[in-house]
């Protein structure tokens, strides 16, 4: 799915299949059973209309992601909807982060709203990506310092981000050290005092790839995780990975 998936900025010529009361409860039901960062963290999920939020880039529904604020929460809530945006494609349903989204909806139960995921029916898989290599990304070069993994160095790149900052570096010194790397001077397109936030988010959506790649190479891993509070600094010190 990490190959297959992308951000559909419009759904536009996707095909008129409706997402079904079985699949809408059938994403209640997956996220129930998805892996979190912390599990001291509570988190959950509500599917609304898309037309009942700001988000209006042709989705049919967006899913709400509410967290208890707590240290680590952005990653947390990032890795949790990381695991969501690929299952989602495996059922053929094409995703967006919306970032900037709003909604008029309540907090849930003591959760806040963090961020949500517009969705829709892709009834052409030609609509999905063709050659996920084409895509624009930072160079190896430009996230990953030290000897790289095949299979791992090359594909955690793609991971999504908000307006494409990727805003990651890894350095193998023997351990894999993942930084939330701010370059100086730079912020891109984003408001300048949401860009720790949304980054945050991005460094656990970065982790789930990191972790779904060393899984599939078959490599063991020990996982040290460091909460992100958004200090705005060029590195902040996200996870260690020590290799087996």
């Amino acid at each position: 799915m990490i190959f297959k998936r992308k951000s559909f900025h419009v759904f536009r010529n996707v095909g008129n299949e409706s997402i079904s009361e079985y699949e809408l409860k059938d994403i209640q039901d997956a996220y129930s059973g998805f892996i979190p960062l912390n599990p001291e963290i509570k988190t959950a999920i509500r599917i609304i209309p898309e037309k009942e939020t700001n988000c209006k880039r042709g989705g049919e529904y967006c899913i709400l992601l509410y967290s208890e604020k707590k240290d680590g929460y952005l990653q947390n809530i990032g890795y949790l909807g990381e695991q969501l945006d690929l299952y989602l494609v495996s059922r053929n349903i094409g995703t967006l982060w919306f970032g900037i989204g709003k909604t008029k909806e309540e907090p849930f139960e003591d959760m806040e709203f963090v961020i949500m995921l517009s969705i829709r029916k892709i009834s052409d898989d030609s609509k999905y990506r063709k050659d996920m290599f084409k895509s624009k990304r930072k160079s190896i070069e430009e996230i990953w310092e030290g000897e790289q993994i095949s299979g791992v160095t090359d594909i955690v790149r793609f991971a999504p981000s908000a307006c494409n900052s990727q805003p990651w570096l890894v350095k193998n010194d023997g351990e894999l050290l993942v930084y939330r790397y701010k370059k100086p001077g730079k912020r891109g397109i984003m408001p300048a005092d949401k860009v720790s936030f949304y980054n945050c988010i991005d460094m656990g959506i970065f982790i789930c790839f990191m972790d779904i790649c060393l899984e599939h190479r078959g490599i063991n891993f020990d996982k040290i995780l460091y909460p992100d509070t958004g200090e705005d600094k060029e590195y902040v010190l996200n996870a260690k990975y020590r290799l087996e």
